[in-house]
């Protein structure tokens, strides 16, 4: 398949968020707090967006389940703001919920560098996308693209090239109006609307990417089981603050004191789930992990293979 190229489009067509907002055209005659109320004003407009777009993001969740659980990573591909996010959204994920450096990929057009400061023109290689993704995704993978605008070259390079290996794609963009350059399995468009200063994407079109962001992966962590309830109970624990905070999740989900706790802690070898589901079930240590290695780690489908009632 000959890849598209429609970069003249891309570069002459304007998205919402580079268009001028009205509300904020007096924003410099402002004393200094009303500037911040007025900032704050727009800011509270991008919850209810995303909310908007929820039945979107969890298409992309299912999506990304289906591809971890069959061996499959997730690729995020963006750039400038849009990669930035990305990359420490997937940075996060191995210290939160203990998961797999591979499972979540990143792509950011201009490499690490451009992390800490712009990259000339690496947002507008389309190629420079295409190739990054040709060399790292499977087709059982799923790849996750980011632009503010819906059209950053590098980005739409990388999904094409998604296309052609025969992944699932999904787009984050703050442009509602009009098709992506590139057909995706599934388009989160958030309507955020104009910046608060024109083109600066870095505010409400990068405020919803977090909040869009932090929902998926979280979401996907829960489906998978990496928590219990709302506790991180496949948290690492590397340091003396997440080894107390790993006692205080086991107490509170048990409802049992701190010696019981750290007595099935210390037989677990520090292992959170398998202390979790010895206590809950009634069980030994070696019972308890074969129960979680049997249902992929999920203490909640353990419980139940146990016959044991989960509080």
């Amino acid at each position: 398949m000959t890849l598209p190229q429609p970069r003249e489009s891309i570069v002459r067509v304007d998205s919402p968020t580079e268009q001028r907002n009205p509300r904020t055209e007096e924003i410099d005659r402002l004393p200094t707090v009303d500037v911040l109320r007025m900032i704050n004003e727009e800011d509270r407009l991008v919850p209810a967006a995303v909310g908007d777009v929820l039945p979107q993001v969890a298409r992309a969740v299912d999506y990304a389940v289906a591809t971890l659980r069959s061996g499959g990573r997730v690729h995020y591909i963006g750039a400038g703001t849009s990669g930035r996010l990305a990359t420490l959204d997937a940075a996060e994920l191995v210290p939160t919920f203990n998961t797999p450096a591979e499972w979540f990929v990143t792509h950011h057009a201009g490499g690490p560098t451009a992390l800490r400061m712009a990259v000339e023109n690496a947002e507008d290689d389309w190629e420079g996308g295409a190739a990054e993704i040709r060399g790292a995704v499977r087709p059982i993978d799923l790849v996750f693209g980011l632009t503010a605008s819906g059209r950053t070259p590098y980005v739409m390079g990388g999904l094409s090239a998604g296309n052609e290996i025969g992944t699932r794609t999904v787009l984050l963009s703050a442009n509602p109006a009009g098709a992506p350059a590139v057909p995706v399995d599934v388009l989160i468009a958030v309507d955020t609307g104009p910046e608060v200063i024109a083109g600066s994407t870095r505010m409400k079109a990068g405020t919803a990417q977090k909040l869009v962001l932090n929902a998926f992966s979280t979401a996907v962590m829960i489906k998978l089981g990496r928590t219990y309830s709302n506790l991180m109970v496949s948290m690492r624990a590397t340091n003396a603050k997440l080894r107390g905070r790993t006692l205080r999740i086991l107490r509170e989900a048990t409802g049992l004191d701190e010696a019981e706790c750290t007595a099935a802690l210390l037989e677990a070898d520090g292992d959170l789930k398998v202390a979790l589901v010895r206590l809950l079930a009634g069980i030994d240590s070696v019972q308890a992990a074969e129960a979680l290695s049997a249902t992929g780690g999920h203490v909640r489908n353990a419980l139940v293979a146990l016959g044991a009632a989960a509080s």
